[in-house]
């Protein structure tokens, strides 16, 4: 009969990887029986076969037996594939012996041969249907095939003839756990567990099954007894430690993870998932340590050198994160997501230059294509390069289309190179992204605004307003826009005080509330707020422009020069430029 240590074997190559938890000493191997009747020779009469020249005719029997035995001699001298043919001419001889084909069905397995192992597997089982072993081999094949109902059934068969075998009760319920049937895993493990109330793996797949419903709390004394069972058992402190992170527990789940360290210091992954909870909790040198200490145990260190170079990179330390990023690229050059990581570094330096070349060497193909483009994008605008960073935007959304940002930044684009009807389409198709967006609209009636359209800036501002009543700066573009024409300017005015109740210090809405009293023709009111705004906003010409109109309205000429002096010394649009000269001009006449 099969051994379960064999059972073992296939479960671990199989579906389940069970871990070597309990410990437990493999049974001896399974004893032929003894040697069939016709190899024992009967004389017929007193003279040795040996004196006669006649043919004797050697069993079947005794072929497999000779067969089976070489096969013995050769598996323990290591010599597996002449052993394999020996066990294979076992079963020609002898096809009727379930023990022989049950034999070969573990051999396929080690060999790694899954389809003959089923094969003989099943041919033991019919040949011994009542041999719980063979079924267990059969159930185990099955389950790790994918076959995982036939592996059901034939579990069941195994607890119809025994009932009480703890194998096959662990075994199903694994299978359950795999197969989302949490109830049926839970029956059977407990089940198990009532048999035998120090099975560390039945208390540790029931730790799984309850983790996997979330019932996080049960999952956790189910690991801890366990644990009572094997302090150092790997893989429960791996799952508890996965609990606790999955509560929230962090604290608990770092001790966890260094107790488990203290026994296995190279466990590669403990040590991983130690380093980014470090890492979540923005400590970031304990995290560092712990990615140095993964340089020297890891077989490819190359992950754990871009975590390392991206802690550099949060702690600001730029030049090292470089270095790290470097290093990678050095073993690995066609690393795309290290060279954006290395890109994005440069940036961070100001070595721009550098930054552009990295960006730029991402291909198309790559996932970070898109991303690279972008960052390309922002390095072109702040280098007043726009119409390479409009190149770049539109080639990232060749890879990502409709993407609200990537369009709400192109049109951004258009916007500074004054492209305005080109910014408008763009942003109308943010626009029809998005119909909620009350900013999208703000941004679409700004732009219509630049372009010389009151009348679509007025229509895209009030429905701005209309889906975020909350919306301070539509509130005030609507009111200054009103202002600005002269028209209905007690709204106007109800406007701008709306947004000054959500914003009551904002220079530019104080600005657009002393243009309302200046346009009614309360200049005096005009001045008080206009000169609270250039307190608050002195760099902006307008402000600076409006509050000398209002200077100019009340007979403060003096005051009115300077101040339209120094909206010229700020101003940056030639038109505007041209018309404060204008006034200077004027008043610089009448006095």
């Amino acid at each position: 009969m099969l051994t379960s240590l064999m059972m073992g074997l296939l479960l671990f190559l199989g579906i389940f990887v069970i871990p070597l938890l309990s410990g437990c000493v493999p049974p001896s191997p399974p004893q032929l029986e003894g040697p069939p009747k016709g190899l024992v020779w009967e004389p017929r009469d007193a003279e040795p076969p040996f004196l006669r020249e006649r043919k004797v005719e050697i069993p079947a029997e005794a072929k497999a037996l000779g067969h089976f035995a070489r096969g013995q001699l050769l598996l323990g001298q290591g010599e597996f594939s002449q052993a394999l043919k020996e066990y294979e001419a076992a079963a020609e001889a002898d096809p009727s012996n379930a023990y022989l084909h049950a034999r070969l069905a573990t051999l396929y397995l080690r060999k790694g041969d899954f389809k003959r192992a089923l094969k003989e597997a099943e041919e033991a089982a019919r040949l011994e249907p009542k041999g719980v072993e063979n079924r267990l081999l059969l159930a185990g094949l099955y389950s790790s095939m994918g076959e995982d109902s036939k592996g059901v059934q034939e579990y069941g068969e195994v607890l119809g003839l025994d009932p009480k075998n703890e194998e096959a009760l662990l075994y199903l319920g694994a299978l359950y756990l795999k197969m989302g049937d949490y109830p049926k895993a839970v029956e059977n493990l407990e089940q198990l567990l009532t048999l035998n109330p120090n099975s560390v793996l039945g208390h540790y797949y029931l730790g799984r099954v309850r983790a996997k419903t979330q019932l996080y709390l049960a999952a956790e004394e189910s690991y801890r007894k366990a644990l009572e069972l094997n302090p150092k058992s790997e893989a429960v402190l791996m799952d508890l430690a996965l609990v606790y992170e999955l509560q929230g527990k962090t604290e608990q789940a770092i001790q966890t993870y260094q107790r488990l360290l203290q026994s296995n210091p190279k466990g590669v992954w403990a040590r991983k998932r130690l380093a980014e909870l470090y890492v979540g909790q923005n400590k970031l040198d304990e995290a560092l340590s712990q990615f140095q200490r993964l340089q020297v145990i890891e077989a490819d260190p190359r992950e754990t050198r871009i975590k390392i170079g991206l802690i550099y990179f949060e702690k600001g330390d730029f030049e090292r994160a470089a270095t790290e990023f470097n290093l990678v690229l050095a073993a690995d050059p066609e690393n795309d997501r290290v060279r954006y990581y290395l890109g994005s570094t440069y940036a961070e330096m100001k070595a721009y230059e550098r930054a552009v070349e990295e960006f730029s060497r991402i291909p198309e193909k790559s996932d970070f294509f898109a991303d690279a483009n972008i960052q390309l994008a922002y390095l072109y605008d702040r280098r007043n390069e726009t119409s390479k960073a409009i190149e770049v935007v539109q080639a990232a959304l060749q890879k990502r289309k409709d993407r609200k940002e990537l369009l709400s930044f192109l049109a951004s684009l258009y916007r500074k190179a004054k492209d305005y009807p080109k910014a408008i389409e763009v942003m109308e198709k943010v626009v029809a992204l998005d119909p909620k967006s009350d900013q999208a609209y703000f941004q679409l009636g700004a732009l219509h605004d630049e372009n010389k359209n009151k009348e679509k800036t007025i229509e895209h501002m009030k429905k701005a307003i209309e889906l975020n009543p909350q919306n301070a700066a539509a509130l005030n573009y609507l009111g200054y826009t009103w202002a600005e024409m002269g028209l209905h300017l007690d709204e106007a005015e109800g406007l701008i005080l709306r947004a000054l109740k959500i914003e009551p210090n904002d220079g530019f809405y104080i600005d657009s509330l002393g243009w309302v009293y200046y346009q009614r023709g309360d200049y005096q009111r005009a001045v008080e707020q206009l000169e609270r705004a250039v307190e608050l906003a002195s760099d902006d010409p307008t402000i600076v422009e409006h509050l000398g109109d209002a200077y100019e309205k009340v007979g403060r000429l003096d005051r009115a020069l300077e101040r339209y002096r120094e909206a010229l010394r700020r101003s940056k649009e030639e038109e505007q430029s041209k018309r404060i000269r204008q006034k200077i001009q004027r008043l610089e006449v009448l006095k």
